[in-house]
């Protein structure tokens, strides 16, 4: 009976380890962007985006998020809520909006995670280079073991919430100006 137990506790142990171990990966951009977003006003302008601040996730890193997913999130965003008439690439727009990631905060360990983001978003017409909208968004996420079992998935569910509600944030601030 004391070998059987050994076994057991041994194949527990290494399910574990492969279930809470294996490779963290970036938050997604689908996943960052808000799907439920409803805005009450519809810009009659086109928007460009850029993003900073954000970092690649590595193989031995923790989940983060790249710069050019969380552009493409907040572009799905706009376009989904249609708070712009258009996405221009690059220069040309009436507007250009810049998301900057200056704080990720993510647990190292624990059933439940919780993951903190600050960004600053600044709304800038272009034709005068007037600043329009300066603002620090904070958002948090969270993500249970009901969410996921597996840490680094947790984590990447986390991430993901925080970014999706920051990014809804900052939306309704700009949908609250009068451009």
């Amino acid at each position: 009976m004391h070998q059987h137990l050994r076994a057991f506790l041994l194949i527990t142990a290494t399910s574990l380890t492969l279930a809470l171990g294996g490779c963290a990966s970036p938050a997604n951009r689908a996943a960052m962007t808000p799907t439920d977003m409803v805005v009450s006003k519809h810009f009659p302008y086109s928007l460009s985006v850029s993003t900073g601040g954000g970092s690649e996730t590595g193989a031995m890193d923790s989940s983060n998020i790249a710069d050019a997913d969380l552009k493409a999130a907040i572009e799905d965003a706009v376009r989904n809520s249609k708070l712009f008439t258009a996405i221009v690439q690059g220069n040309g727009g009436d507007y250009e909006l810049s998301v900057r990631v200056t704080n990720l905060s993510k647990p190292l360990f624990g059933g439940t995670f919780t993951v903190q983001m600050e960004t600053a978003w600044s709304l800038t017409r272009v034709t005068d280079r007037t600043v329009v909208l300066r603002k620090a968004v904070q958002s948090s996420g969270t993500a249970t073991m009901g969410d996921a079992f597996a840490g680094v998935t947790r984590l990447r569910l986390a991430v993901e919430a925080a970014s999706r509600n920051n990014i809804r944030q900052g939306l309704a601030a700009i949908a609250e100006l009068k451009l």
